[in-house]
């Protein structure tokens, strides 16, 4: 307990550290603001009534905008459009060589994709919300229905509500601590973690509910999880690389071993994400079919299923696949080794060039299925908690796509702090080692942000 007390007085200790901690709490308590303020012309109350069950899709959006997209608030699209935008962006740097080209052109390149991104972000969000407003929003919930009294109106209200959000988190990537567009999904999520904590607390502690001890048997298995869900994104492979020893004059350069990182889970949760989308896709289907009997009616009525075996099973494939695949198109081992042997870097025992690409090409393969299995099992640990009586809410923080959002990016920010502790000459958060975020794989390529 001294020494956590001691690491918070030397935060605050740290003038610039201490403004940004202020700003990003600052921008979050904007945007937590703005998701409570409905679009005008709704009437809440009607909503709130006509308010049916989340699920799917709906209650997948709902969660990372913290509540504001079944409010009908000016930030219900929130920071997805952007999401979506930015990984449209990332898929053109692989498969178009102007984008390519944009990439490798450093700063300058990094400007444009993100000027791209931004009006790709615009447009996304313009054929979005038209969509949102006539399925999420009933015609007794709207004061003055209307195309030109509410639906242009209300789409230009939920773009620039969008914009807003993007530029607070750009603003707190700049102005505060920890990455900007992560922290604001992961306050979204957290937003619903007391209420579903106290729902989940109220109902054990009822007649059938099992009592106290069960519930603090849940508080010791979800402990044990968000540190599997640490390992999982921590966990890295260094491979050793030897540099050539230089002399020039009296100075010698080079000559030293340093490490890349490869990291077990380099995907991130975009796989969850891709998978989760690709499930949703025979439930869209059935919305046009006539035929409750038909083929593609039994697939969505088994894939909806949540707790249900063929939901599951279909589920964790379809992540191991997609970790492969998102892995393969965001580390480039050929890169690697170009920049290795351009920089006179080599892995011992390994020669130069195609044969290095080859060896981290394999290393990666090899730590990819172990993290694949991982990754896929704390996808479907929420439904395992729901089986055994769980609140479905509060099962929602047992794994999945929340749980690794939170812990990464808790991570990520922590790791900031660190750094700026170490390098005013402080202790760092831990007694020994250091906390490593997600960015560890700068060697390596880049790694998923969200």
């Amino acid at each position: 307990m001294k020494k956590f007390i001691e690491t918070i007085q030397n935060i605050f200790k740290i003038e610039d550290l201490r403004v940004r901690i202020f700003n990003t709490l600052g921008f979050l308590l904007v945007y937590r603001l703005g998701s409570f303020v409905v679009l005008p012309g709704v009437d809440s109350a009607a909503l709130e009534a006509a308010k049916g069950s989340e699920e799917g899709i709906t209650a997948i959006i709902n969660l990372f905008a913290g509540g504001a997209f079944s409010r009908a608030s000016i930030f219900a699209l929130g920071i997805m459009p952007y999401i979506s935008a930015s990984i449209v962006i990332q898929l053109l740097t692989i498969a178009v060589p102007s984008f390519q080209k944009l990439q490798k052109d450093g700063e300058s390149g990094r400007k444009k994709l993100n000027q791209y991104t931004r009006f790709l972000t615009i447009l996304v969000t313009a054929v979005q919300a038209p969509g949102y407003i006539a399925s999420q929003i009933p015609d007794k919930a709207i004061l003055n229905p209307g195309f030109w009294s509410f639906v242009i109106p209300s789409t230009l209200i939920l773009v620039a509500g969008t914009i807003f959000v993007m530029w607070l988190g750009e603003k707190i990537t700049d102005k505060g601590i920890g990455n900007g567009i992560s922290l604001i999904i992961m306050i979204g999520i957290i937003s619903r973690l007391p209420v579903s904590f106290l729902q989940e607390f109220s109902s054990r502690l009822s007649s059938s509910g099992g009592g106290l001890v069960i519930f603090l048997v849940e508080m010791v298995f979800l402990f044990f999880v968000i540190i599997a869900s640490i390992m999982l994104v921590q966990g890295t492979r260094k491979i050793p690389v030897q540099f050539a020893k230089k002399i020039v004059g009296n100075k010698q350069y080079g000559g030293v071993r340093q490490y890349i990182p490869l990291k077990v889970n380099a995907a991130g949760v975009m796989p969850i994400i891709f998978a989760q989308a690709i499930m949703f896709i025979p439930v869209t289907l059935v919305g046009f079919s006539d035929s409750p009997d038909s083929a593609m009616s039994k697939i969505a009525i088994a894939l909806s299923d949540y707790t249900g075996l063929w939901h599951n099973v279909i589920f964790a494939i379809l992540i191991i696949a997609f970790t492969y695949f998102y892995t393969a198109i965001t580390v480039n081992p050929t890169q690697i080794a170009d920049d290795m042997k351009r920089n006179g870097g080599f892995v011992p025992g390994v020669k130069p060039g195609q044969a290095t690409a080859d060896f981290i090409d394999t290393v990666m393969s090899k730590l990819t299925l172990p993290g694949s299995l991982f990754l896929a099992l704390v996808a479907i640990l929420p439904s395992f908690a729901t089986l055994i009586g769980i609140n479905q809410q509060f099962a929602a923080f047992f794994g999945g796509t929340s749980l690794l959002i939170m812990v990464g990016v808790a991570l990520d920010t922590l790791q900031q702090i660190e750094s700026y502790l170490l390098m005013k000459h402080y202790d760092g958060l831990m007694k020994s080692g250091r906390i490593k975020g997600r960015s560890s794989m700068s060697m390596a390529g880049g790694s998923a942000e969200y």
